[in-house]
């Protein structure tokens, strides 16, 4: 197709909004006007399917909840008062709480005020307010925040030791759904050491997102902690970002949260609309199912053009992966379905792997994420007429055309610059895009087996450890791996138990492993507890 003939398919495909100035590109999508034609009839199931997930439908029937993150936007389309109060309440605590915090009205036990924040969460309780700080944070936030999202005892050791002058006026947040998530616990015991170290009481420091009743709740209460706010159980993890689950730290970093909410409502207008041209969303699914053939054949590739978007890519891959991943379909048939996401930020990937991207195997479409305004205030020249925007800009430009020349197929989303307004609309951007592919390929994007699954594994090799540690507690001597595996009534478990005493013995944990590594079926293992 020659530029002329590109120029026309952009104009007829081009999407513009014009309150949010955001533009969708898909002419650089490879479909026909038939291919258009033949999925249309798709999308009417689509959209009753948004529309009764807004009406509140119970979509998780793994746990019988609703799914009503389109409510926290816009609580005058609750399905029911109670929900809206629930919504509007929740927004006022935070909001009050934050003014205090912020004004010294609520302060630490030994300082003025506090100056830092840190997060600790896992998955949805973590990547959302990762990418929104990263995006949206001030250069000189309100509460400077920290994040522990994983059970890395060194990662934990690094984020503490960057606090450990300020742990005395640092407010801890801990979000957690049920609270047994063992990552999270594992967080906050670590963080509630390391105060009790410095002789501080971590009660008076910290705060809680959980649901009423559960065991973060029970324990938050009784340990008396400074407040909390809920969790709803009508909202998943990866849909959580404007819950309190991520609005309660961007607020008190110093975002604007009302920005963000009036962003996502903006945009849910725009992603109900029945005509699949004016609706973004639905562009987006539909070249998302042309892409990978209604089946997922092809990555999705994130190019956010923008430092403070580098984490968009990240955020991205829970909602769209863990939403679409999955094994059966609605009516139990095996179909493996999903789309895998990476991403890296521009002109950074220039230099990384857009050689593969343009020359190496097919297997992606490209996202490019461009941001029209350059910075605050006016940039240099680094070239006459030339500044590093123009760049940045060009760089983008020429890597579309080059990808689609050599056919590899891109979308572009555009937006004017990066403000809480336009961060919440591509958050509700994605959501309902993800919602309307899940449709198309009938699955359901509500549910998660697979990580419930990989959590249940993980505790089972937990429950080994215990067995195998009670084994050689009892026993004297060098025992193989083979006896303590009878012992510990798991014969064929074998490699799982040389596992967990070479991670035990790594850590100097009692546990002595003896014989030649190369050859693990010869080690004797012997305990000094």
């Amino acid at each position: 197709m020659n530029a002329l003939a590109l120029w026309q398919r952009y104009q007829d495909w081009i999407y513009y909004h014009e309150g949010l100035g955001l533009y969708l590109d898909v002419s650089r999508m490879r479909f026909d006007q038939a291919f258009f034609e033949a999925i249309k009839p798709k999308f009417n199931k689509a959209f009753q399917d948004m529309e009764a997930l807004e009406q509140g439908a119970i979509a998780n029937p793994d746990e019988d909840r609703m799914v009503g993150h389109y409510w926290l936007r816009d609580p005058e389309i609750a399905p029911t008062a109670e929900l809206k109060q629930e919504i509007n309440h929740t927004l006022t605590l935070m909001e009050d709480f934050t003014r205090q915090v912020h004004s010294g009205e609520i302060k630490p036990p030994n300082g003025e005020k506090f100056t830092d924040l840190l997060s600790v969460g896992i998955g949805g309780s973590a990547l959302g307010p990762e990418f929104v700080a990263a995006a949206l944070s001030p250069i000189s936030p309100a509460l400077k925040i920290h994040f522990i999202d994983n059970t890395d005892p060194a990662g934990i050791d690094q984020v503490l030791s960057q606090l450990k002058d300020r742990l005395n006026t640092t407010l801890v947040l801990v979000t957690t759904k049920s609270g047994g998530t063992p990552e999270t616990r594992n967080g906050m015991l670590e963080v509630k050491h390391a105060y009790e170290k410095q002789g501080l009481n971590f009660s008076q420091h910290s705060i809680a997102v959980t649901m009423d009743g559960s065991k973060m709740d029970q324990y938050a209460e009784a340990e008396h902690w400074l407040a909390e706010f809920p969790m709803f159980d009508w909202i998943g993890g990866r849909t959580s970002e404007l819950s309190a689950v991520g609005l309660l730290p961007a607020a008190l970093e110093g975002i604007n949260i009302r920005g963000m909410l009036e962003g996502a409502r903006i945009m849910d207008m725009a992603t109900r609309s029945h005509d699949v041209k004016q609706n973004p969303a639905a562009l987006l699914a539909m070249s998302w199912y042309y892409a990978g053939d209604g089946q997922g054949k092809k990555d999705m590739v994130i190019l956010p053009y923008k430092d403070s978007l580098l984490l968009f890519s990240r955020y991205l891959q829970q909602l769209v992966m863990e939403s679409l991943g999955k094994e059966k379909d609605l009516q139990g048939n095996v179909v493996y379905q999903g789309i895998a996401v990476y991403g890296n930020k521009g002109s950074t990937d220039q230099h990384a792997y857009v050689q593969q991207l343009r020359e190496g195997i097919p297997n992606f479409f490209a996202t490019f994420i461009e941001v029209l305004k350059d910075r605050q205030g006016p940039s240099i020249e680094v070239e006459p007429n030339v500044t590093a925007g123009d760049y940045l800009s060009g760089f983008l430009q020429g890597t579309r055309a080059a990808l689609y020349d050599n056919h590899r197929d891109s979308i572009t989303i555009t937006v004017p610059e990066v403000t809480p307004q336009i961060v919440g609309a591509l958050i509700a951007l994605y959501e309902r895009a993800v919602g309307l592919y899940a449709s198309l390929v009938n699955i359901n994007a509500y549910h998660q087996p697979g990580v419930e699954a990989g959590k249940k594994a993980a505790a089972v090799v937990l429950d080994l450890q215990h067995r195998v540690l009670e084994v050689l507690r009892t026993e004297s001597g060098g025992l193989s791996l083979e006896a303590i595996a009878q012992k510990a009534e798991a014969p064929e478990e074998v490699e799982a138990i040389y596992k967990i005493l070479r991670h035990l013995a790594a850590n100097d944990r009692g546990v002595f492993l003896k014989g030649d590594s190369g050859k693990p079926a010869s080690l004797t293992v012997s305990y000094q507890g």
